[in-house]
């Protein structure tokens, strides 16, 4: 390898960290906009959020199913990678596992909108709910058996049962102004603590 091939190596490096950084800017952008106005938003909402053209969107997703899903996708790898960091920066178990539940409510709220918008996929849905479970179920797990460990909740709730429970709390939030669902899901939560 001569030192132009180490050179080209290098410069690709800074472009594909950008491209990865461009994507989670458009994909942050378009769950906020999701959540504030549902999956159906203009795209041009989209755009301005992430200072964008809409063009730049299209040609990253070039339908309105390819964004939704991606949107899901980056989601769920976002709760999956908070929980650990939760667990590291948080003052308890209990406190990561509560800030945890806190952004799988955000996230339940934007995944509202994924099912209308696959209705005619049934395959393609059950591949991301089962993404879905993979990824999410195990995080849920070792946040519950922390805080277990530490003596702060109680030891006997599977982890696919408390997030059903927080699934089923977020039913119709996005159709009801009066209505918060994360702070349900927080007196749920409250409800696994221990009497001390």
């Amino acid at each position: 390898m001569n030192d132009s091939d180490r050179g080209a190596g290098r410069a690709a490096r800074p472009r594909r960290a950008d491209a990865r950084r461009n994507e989670k800017t458009l994909l942050d952008a378009a769950a906020a906009v999701f959540v504030a106005s549902g999956v159906d938003a203009p795209v041009r909402d989209i755009a301005a959020k992430a200072g964008v053209g809409t063009a730049t969107i299209y040609r990253h997703f070039p339908t309105r199913a390819d964004l939704i899903i991606a949107v899901y996708r980056h989601q769920v790898e976002a709760c999956a990678e908070a929980g650990p960091a939760l667990l590291e920066t948080s003052a308890t178990p209990y406190a990561a596992l509560e800030r945890w539940i806190g952004l799988f409510v955000d996230f339940l709220v934007t995944k509202h909108g994924l099912a209308a918008v696959l209705r005619s996929d049934d395959a393609g849905f059950d591949a991301l709910h089962a993404y879905f479970l993979d990824r999410l179920v195990p995080v849920c797990t070792r946040l519950l058996d922390a805080a277990a460990a530490a003596g702060e909740i109680r030891a006997d709730i599977p982890a696919i049962e408390l997030m059903r429970g927080v699934g089923n709390l977020c039913i119709g939030a996005e159709n009801d102004p009066h209505y918060d669902a994360r702070r349900l899901a927080g007196l749920l939560i409250a409800g696994l603590r221990l009497p001390r």
